[in-house]
């Protein structure tokens, strides 16, 4: 028996990987027919719904492939919490164009300012220009890189990093690093200089930053390349997280006290 028209064009758009012209064309036809719409129109409104969806499915898998945490926007950061951190640098940002120029990212300040929201957002930003995003704690890239190294297969994961136009380092600052590890680190920052964009986030400023690595001589050499092309966001203040918490405090309390 010969097959259908319709099972063959639902092979052959299979094939071409056209999943939403398979899913629409159908109903989009009977649309444009009492609209009266001619068949190029008609195909236009058919190419286009392909190119939204295809483009939704690029982003949901660069988001999947940076392993964020939790994916948070830049539109959801409440920006009047930290007046110290300049919302129109972290909004350019947003616009990714310092990751074309290869320049890099520092985020600064204490514990629960928002500098992980901040690195999420433009995490973000840039998987939705469709851009390659790799997120990860210090310590958890630490601990990756050494792990690789006994295992042999450390230029692999060097290889897998420098796929990345984007590499958030979140947290450094948080636990020492040993002899090693600050070096490997320091290879991957080295590895990354003028060739792609890293952000980083630390509770430390820059002159406490040998606390981390332990030599001089290394935070200097790692300092000179991750601040020469940089663009630097200050997030100090009162913890956000604390302020949250005492004011969910006080809303309880509020609500069980006896009236006078």
């Amino acid at each position: 028996m010969t097959e259908t028209p319709q099972l063959l064009l639902a092979h052959h758009l299979k094939s071409l990987k056209l999943p939403t012209f398979q899913r629409e064309y159908d109903k989009l036809a009977r649309q444009c027919a009492a609209e009266g719409v001619d068949h190029v129109r008609y195909l236009l409104r058919l190419s286009e719904l392909e190119l939204i969806d295809r483009e939704r499915r690029m982003v949901e898998r660069r988001i999947r492939q940076a392993r964020f945490p939790t994916v948070k926007s830049l539109d959801a950061f409440d920006f009047k919490a930290i007046p110290s951190l300049n919302k129109t640098l972290a909004l350019e940002l947003a616009r990714c164009e310092y990751i074309d120029r290869r320049e890099n990212v520092i985020a600064l300040g204490n514990s629960g300012t928002g500098k992980t929201h901040v690195a999420l957002g433009l995490g973000l930003a840039a998987c939705q220009k469709g851009l390659a995003v790799g997120f990860t704690t210090a310590a958890a890239l630490v601990h990756e890189l050494m792990e690789a190294r006994d295992e042999k297969r450390l230029l692999r994961l060097q290889g897998q990093l420098a796929k990345y136009r984007l590499l958030i380092i979140d947290e450094l600052g948080f636990v020492p690093l040993s002899k090693t590890g600050a070096e490997l680190l320091f290879e991957v920052f080295s590895q990354r200089y003028e060739r792609g964009s890293i952000l980083v986030t630390s509770n430390l400023p820059f002159d406490e930053w040998t606390e981390v690595f332990g030599s001089e001589r290394l935070t200097g050499a790692l300092l000179d390349r991750l601040t020469h092309h940089v663009h630097i966001l200050e997030c100090n203040g009162e913890s956000y997280r604390l302020k949250h918490a005492r004011g969910s405090k006080k809303a309880k309390a509020d609500r069980t006290r006896p009236d006078a």
